[in-house]
């Protein structure tokens, strides 16, 4: 009986070892394996190449706008050219990590190109978090979809083009959102940690950043976080807070502080310079009608299974949201740290239909179902991308939405023609910017307030630019056709002084625009010279 029992289980046991033998996977070959690296990283490094692509092409086919030529002013007093310090002081405004970056790349490379490599540099780097945000959400093929959604959206494409604080702000945004969404399932003190220096990072790109502090607080109040508890939201808090503190102590340490705080109160008391609903009616172009729709899809989808997952997503884009509409002072860039949050909601339906290919006990998903949704909405924005990244014809300017055409030319022109020491007065601080960055002359603006609650403390006021013009402080005038589109009043007193002081047109900078005559160039800066 011992000898047959014994026979029987050393049967089993050799039937059993040959059934886990025939149920091991054989060993992949070198090519299997090659096919399965490439299905991994190929999609999303030809995503990162496409985001490349769009935010480096023709990277300065057209000059700074006036923000980037402020920044841009900064970085070259930061990297030790001291000739625009008088106009671009180092503490004008905003704290200045994103300045410190572009001044190493200006002292290897002092040209419009380096300035702009470094945000565009950031812009992509923001496509690649986003891409490891989607993936540890929702999936590969989530993370996927978000990442080509964002690498082609023209709000990101055009905003990351330009010298602006709003797109390394950003990049730091989403590396605390991923930080916080491992937070929720792994080693939260260290991951809350790192979220609130993400955060701090970003703040020291620009101030709004702090914002997101209350839609890191409004998830964490929803509850069901994970693993992520109220005490380490208040340590990632305090991190930030630390990071952050390095801006105003090193603004105090500069002796700078009356200018930052000056800077501080006419931000809190401006005036509105858009309608309430300037967001509602500008972004969803810009975010692109096709990411507005899956992403409501994509909740929609999650509607009974609403996790830790969308309420991240959803504080993160609803309390800046709310804030900066109710906020009287609004930018175009403002919301862009909303864009890869979105992208990533979009990215629900086309991971419901991949991951629904080859379930079981569901109607068969075509393999190519998902691509193609991705590859349709991603279409739908490279159209206007392609349109706003081609050297601009337009001759409105909308801050943060594009360079400023003619300025760097009309710049130049002066820096090279002009006699040392010769005064310019212009309509607006928006061209003044651009000009004196370019010609390295001050150039004053009609438009500055001469009262010191109506004008940002930076710029200086014209008290009364009749008799400015008549003693011959200023020998000539400058007429922009952007400041005339957005303040026509200033402009129409810069024509009156032309007129009265017998103005001749020495430099015309044209573009050209499409008519029903064709090609027809159109006059948008115009300096004259008065003679009193």
């Amino acid at each position: 009986m011992g000898g047959g029992t014994g026979g029987r289980a050393d049967r089993v046991t050799l039937e059993l070892s040959a059934s886990a033998t025939a149920r091991r996977p054989a060993p992949r070959t070198a090519v299997e394996a090659a096919r399965s690296a490439a299905g991994r990283f190929l999609p999303p490094g030809a995503v990162l190449a496409l985001a490349a692509w769009l935010r480096f092409r023709q990277l300065t086919a057209v000059g700074f706008n006036s923000d980037e030529a402020v920044y841009t002013g900064s970085a070259q007093a930061l990297a030790g050219h001291t000739h625009l310090e008088s106009m671009f002081p180092v503490f004008r405004a905003h704290p200045i990590l994103v300045q410190l970056i572009i001044a190493q790349a200006l002292r290897i490379s002092d040209s419009d190109w380096s300035a702009r490599a470094v945000t565009a540099g950031f812009g992509v780097v923001t496509v690649g978090l986003t891409y490891l945000l989607g993936r540890r959400l929702h999936g590969a093929a989530a993370g996927c979809t978000a990442a080509g959604l964002l690498a082609v959206m023209p709000y990101h494409v055009v905003v990351s083009r330009e010298v602006l604080l709003d797109g390394p702000m950003t990049c730091f945004g989403v590396l605390c959102l991923y930080c916080l969404a491992r937070a929720t399932e792994d080693a939260p003190q260290r991951w809350a940690v790192a979220a609130g220096a993400s955060l701090g990072l970003s703040a020291l790109c620009k101030e709004t950043s702090a914002v997101w502090v209350g839609s890191v607080f409004v998830f964490g109040a929803m509850g069901a976080a994970g693993r992520l508890r109220p005490r380490h939201l208040l340590l990632g808090l305090m991190v930030f807070t630390g990071v952050f503190a390095t801006y105003p102590l090193a603004v105090r340490m500069s002796g700078a502080s009356g200018t930052s705080q000056n800077f501080l109160l006419w931000q809190l008391l401006r005036r509105a310079n858009h309608p309430l609903w300037f967001y509602l009616t500008t972004l969803p172009g810009a975010i692109g009608p096709a990411v507005l729709v899956l992403a409501l899809l994509g909740l929609v989808l999650r509607r009974r299974l609403l996790d830790w997952r969308e309420r991240l997503l959803l504080a993160w884009i609803a309390v800046p949201a709310v804030f900066f509409t109710l906020w009287p002072v609004k930018g175009y860039q403002y919301l862009l740290p909303v864009a890869p949050a979105l992208t990533v909601l979009a990215a629900i339906p086309v991971a419901a239909l991949w991951n629904a290919r080859d379930r079981p006990g569901t109607r068969r998903v075509s393999r190519s179902a998902a691509p193609a949704l991705a590859l349709a909405a991603m279409a739908t924005l490279l159209v206007p991308t392609w349109r706003q990244i081609n050297p601009s014809d337009s001759t409105t300017f909308l801050a943060g939405s594009g360079g400023l055409p003619g300025g760097r030319e009309a710049g130049r022109w002066i820096a090279s023609h002009l006699p040392r020491g010769a005064e310019l007065l212009g309509s607006g601080p928006s061209i003044a910017n651009v000009l004196e960055y370019y010609s390295g002359r001050e150039v004053g603006a009609l438009s500055v307030s001469s009262d010191p609650h109506n004008r940002n403390p930076v710029y200086r006021p014209v008290p009364n630019p009749d008799l400015a013009v008549r003693r011959g402080e200023y020998q000539y005038l400058v007429w922009d056709t952007y400041t005339a589109a957005r303040t026509p009043y200033f402009a129409s007193e810069l024509e009156k002084l032309v007129n009265r002081y017998h103005g001749v047109a020495v430099y015309t900078g044209t573009v050209t625009v499409a008519t029903g005559l064709g090609p027809t160039p159109v006059p948008v800066i115009v300096i004259y010279e008065v003679h009193p």
